[in-house]
């Protein structure tokens, strides 16, 4: 059984002209120990799945019809309480600025401490003893030391270490991590990859990376979904969808990464911009910018179908092999 189950979500903004649609029959699962990347523009609806799936909805956004499954709990349904000892314990999350994260008035003991105490079953001590182990387990040195500070008095890379130690203080199943590396320079993102990837070889812990960075997911994931206009337009394992994208839209983002040692006057690029959430158009939202648009794109959306390789598309140059397959 997987241990996260996202079911024909749909996100909707409820508004004075009307309703909008932010995320639109998305569905896709994550396995125990897993980094799924979600990747896409700005404005795709990566943050929002994330935020629907640790139940952190800005109002007057609202689930407004699927399902998420936690280990075949549904979660997306449950009172504010209920989700909230849900969310810490079984659920972290890791925002992409840490600034937002840690409240500047509190020091870091304060901080974890305060968390460890509301999910766990533990005395002041034990949960002080417990912080500074966390914080060892991210790499902060002298943690025994540190812990005593205020969030200024780290750097950027630190901070986010702290973080991380936040997300990790109940030992969660799943962790969110939204744009977890992009204030920070290559080095520190290293160091960040390298350690979420441990923390999942470790803790088999599950991790949803959301990010703008190609780099980063082709670093950390073990599989990607590529999400424009709320949809999902390719999912599939990294290697495969960067070797051999299947969805326009994809081969589009790929081709427009430099590579290293090929020389090319003119990298690729993705005409036009992604439609506003209230001038999606019919059928396939990708359908003004696509190279390979058909009538069919223009009148009836695809969903997600088998592609003759190893990822799926939601696009209708692989009907044919759906049908096959």
């Amino acid at each position: 059984m997987s241990l996260l189950e996202v079911r024909n979500l749909r996100v909707e903004f409820p508004g004075r002209h009307g309703t909008l649609l932010a995320i639109d029959d998305v569905s896709f699962s994550i396995e125990p120990g897993e980094v799924l990347g979600v990747v896409g523009e700005s404005g795709a609806g990566k943050s929002l799945t994330g935020a629907s799936i640790i139940g952190l909805l800005e109002p007057p956004g609202r689930v407004a019809a699927g399902e998420i499954l936690l280990e075949g709990e549904r979660i997306d349904d449950l009172p504010y309480e209920q989700m909230r000892r849900i969310r810490g314990k079984k659920i972290g999350a890791i925002f992409q600025d840490p600034l937002t994260s840690l409240n500047p008035l509190y020091t870091i003991s304060k901080q974890l401490t305060e968390t460890i105490l509301v999910h766990m079953d533990m005395t002041e001590e034990q949960a002080r003893k417990r912080a500074i182990e966390l914080l060892d387990e991210v790499g902060i040195p002298a943690a025994d030391k540190r812990i005593d500070s205020f969030p200024h008095e780290f750097s950027g890379g630190m901070r986010q270490r702290v973080v991380i130690a936040l997300a990790l203080c109940a030992n969660p199943q799943l962790i969110v991590a939204d744009e977890p590396t992009t204030a920070l320079d290559v080095s520190i993102q290293a160091q960040i990859i390298a350690l979420i990837k441990r923390l999942c070889k470790d803790y088999k812990t599950a991790v949803m990376l959301i990010t703008h960075d190609m780099g980063v997911i082709a670093e950390t994931a073990d599989r990607v979904a590529v999400m424009y206009a709320g949809r999902i337009a390719e999912i599939g394992k990294v290697r495969d969808v960067i070797k051999d994208a299947k969805h326009p839209y994809t081969k589009g983002l790929m081709g427009s990464i430099p590579v290293v040692g090929h020389d090319v006057d003119v990298l690729q690029q993705i005409d036009g911009a992604m439609p506003r959430l209230n001038e999606i158009p019919k059928g396939c939202a990708f359908n003004p910018r696509c190279p390979d648009a058909s009538d069919r794109c223009f009148s009836e959306r695809p969903d997600l179908m088998a592609t003759g390789g190893a990822s799926r598309a939601a696009c209708w140059l692989y009907d044919g092999m759906a049908a096959n397959g």
